[in-house]
């Protein structure tokens, strides 16, 4: 059973890179561990699949080299996507941030690349397990339990280690590791942050409050200003999964993990709006109810112990007040885990690929595309821009 292209995931990535393949004429075999195909473009989105991004960069993305998903992005851009997307009349919104969702449903997307793996005469496997991949003289022996498949070119899409009850796996990395290509080491990303439970007890009358902060890493640039979420385990909310990742890069190289910073009013400047209150009779809480949710203001309020009239506060207390309603400091205890993550951070190392081709440099006809390579984007179409990009630039060459 010869087969040109075996792609092992029929994840986003592996059905574009497939269709690609078989497009151009190449014998493609797509294998999937999963009963059903696509399951994560299906649920996506709240079932609408925020399938890409109108503004689509290289600094959307974290990876240990920065520069390396630019070549992808050029060659298959979110334009390109959107193109297809519009060939089969999938009809489209935009949100906030640039963000493109299905009108209707994210199986729409599912469906056109499955019809794209059809013009392409991809063949499928699925549900099917890879128990061993060898390399051979001319290319690869795929061993599965029915068969040995043998193909010239490899391909690894099978994700990362998020969302593990639809079936995530560490094969792409094993895989990687059996062919002395490297790994940077997995993390969950965009996910919910844990705090200590001693944290969790005084935040406690915060728990269930919702409101739109801005939020960086402390010694870190990177900032995003969407809503946020305390809950009884932490924080959550879109400004948290963006910072998460970039909370989880600090451990990278050894450094040490830094608190998250939050400005509670972002649009607001609150130097000159204290100084204007500085001689009211109403104190913070009633001050601060105008511009965040009225229970919040209270607690954050009483947890700091600013109960009085803003009047009755000295110089010293209004400039902590600036710092804190500006910088509020938590210090994460971790995450919630791949469990409740949406992507993962890290995976095979760059330095390791061509990032023209997706080919890894010591292994001729060995790709590694999407999710599993150490390319992480952005909340908000970032992620399955790169598996599109990465899946049809290895489709090109495989």
């Amino acid at each position: 059973m010869d087969y040109d292209v075996i792609v092992i995931g029929a994840g986003a990535a592996g059905m574009m890179c497939a269709a690609q393949a078989g497009q151009r004429g190449r014998r493609v075999l797509l294998i999937d561990h999963a009963t059903k195909i696509g399951e994560r473009i299906r649920i996506s989105g709240g079932g609408r699949c925020n399938f890409t991004n109108r503004d689509v960069g290289v600094e959307n993305f974290l990876s240990q080299n920065p520069h390396f998903a630019r070549s992808a992005l050029a060659q298959f851009s979110q334009f390109d996507f959107i193109q297809l997307v519009e060939r089969y009349r999938i009809a489209y919104h935009e949100k906030t941030l640039g963000q493109l969702f299905c009108d209707d449903s994210a199986q729409q997307i599912v469906a056109m690349l499955q019809t794209e793996c059809e013009r392409g005469a991809v063949q499928w496997l699925q549900p099917c397990r890879v128990l061993n991949v060898v390399k051979s003289v001319d290319g690869f022996h795929v061993m599965i339990e029915e068969a040995v498949l043998a193909c010239q070119s490899l391909v690894i899409a099978t994700g990362g280690l998020a969302i593990p009850q639809l079936g995530a796996t560490p094969f792409g990395y094993q895989i990687a590791e059996q062919f002395g290509v490297g790994v940077v080491a997995p993390q969950p990303a965009l996910v919910p942050l844990a705090l200590a439970p001693e944290t969790l007890a005084l935040l406690q009358g915060l728990s269930g409050a919702s409101l739109e902060v801005s939020c960086h890493c402390v010694g870190q640039p990177a900032s995003f200003c969407e809503s946020m979420l305390i809950t009884h385990r932490g924080l959550s909310g879109p400004v948290i999964l963006q910072i998460s990742s970039y909370w989880q890069k600090q451990a990278y190289g050894h450094g040490k993990k830094q608190p998250v910073s939050i400005n509670l009013l972002p649009h607001l400047d609150v130097g000159a709006w204290l100084d204007a209150q500085r001689h009211s009779k109403l104190t913070l809480a009633a001050l601060l109810s105008e511009h965040l949710p009225k229970r919040f203001a209270q607690e954050w309020c009483a947890w700091q112990k600013w109960e009085r009239p803003l009047a009755e506060h000295s110089k010293f207390d209004i400039s902590g007040m600036q710092a804190a309603l500006t910088g509020w400091k938590l210090m994460p205890a971790g995450t919630l885990g791949y469990a409740k993550a949406e992507v993962t951070l890290g995976g095979i190392d760059t330095c390791d690929l061509s990032s023209r081709t997706m080919e890894a440099k010591a292994v001729p006809g060995l790709f590694f595309i999407g999710e599993v390579v150490d390319v992480t984007g952005w909340l908000g179409g970032y992620n399955f821009q790169w598996a599109w990009s990465s899946g049809w630039v290895a489709g090109q060459f495989a």
